[in-house]
C-alpha cells in the first residue's frame, strides 16, 4: 500500500506539473480535477480501470465548475 501511495503521488505532482504550462485557470482546475478524481477512484476500487476512468471525468467537470462564477472582472464608471 505504501509504494502504490508513492507512485499515485509522483504521477499526480508530474501531471500537475507538466500539465500547468499554458494553460487557462478553467484548464487547470479541469486537470487538476481530472487527475485527482482518477486517483481517489484508482485507490477506492484497487485500479479498476472503469472507475479510474470515471472518476477522472467526473473529477475533470467539477473541476470545471469551481469558481466558475467567481470571475469578478466588475467594472466601476
Amino acid at each position: 500500500m505504501k509504494n502504490k501511495m508513492i507512485k499515485m503521488t509522483l504521477i499526480l505532482v508530474a501531471a500537475v506539473s507538466l500539465s500547468a504550462c499554458g494553460m487557462n485557470k478553467t484548464q487547470r482546475q479541469m486537470v487538476a480535477g481530472a487527475v485527482i478524481g482518477g486517483t481517489a477512484a484508482h485507490l477506492l476500487s484497487d485500479g479498476d480501470t472503469g472507475a479510474v476512468l470515471g472518476g477522472a471525468a467526473l473529477g475533470g467537470v467539477v473541476g470545471t465548475q469551481i469558481n466558475k462564477n467567481d470571475d469578478r472582472r466588475y467594472y466601476r464608471r
